[in-house]
């Protein structure tokens, strides 16, 4: 009986983009939405959110790029501490007070990271 050749993996590199800009555009629509805060929309709205979503699109890009260096737990962190921050930074723009938005992006990232860290350390070797 032959055996199977293996192909080698191929990585799309449509996905390096793809996830990142997508998380980007609901992150920056999302910002400018909460910045109207109940107001007919303004080009100051609009900038905002798109402000917003090319500076997440870049993070979130930037931590794609540079995972695979990483430690698992680092890794789990940087997932955490950036999730964390997120949604910190969006709550805030609800006009809720700086703590409930810190600590509300504490339990998110702490659910992220821990999250991160079981998929990490039960998926790879």
């Amino acid at each position: 009986m032959a055996t199977h050749a293996t192909a080698p993996m191929r990585h799309h590199g449509s996905l390096q983009w793809a996830v990142p800009l997508g998380l980007g555009l609901l992150f920056g629509f999302y910002a400018g939405f909460l910045h109207r805060t109940g107001s007919p929309v303004t080009w100051w709205d609009v900038l905002y959110g798109v402000v917003a979503g090319i500076v997440f699109t870049a993070l979130v890009f930037g931590l794609g790029r540079i995972q695979g260096s990483l430690l698992q737990e680092v890794r789990a962190t940087a997932y955490g501490a950036l999730g964390g921050a997120a949604v910190g930074f969006l709550h805030s723009l609800t006009g809720d007070s700086v703590y409930g938005s810190a600590v509300l992006g504490l339990i998110v990232g702490g659910a992220i990271g821990a999250a991160a860290f079981y998929v990490f350390h039960t998926r790879e070797p």
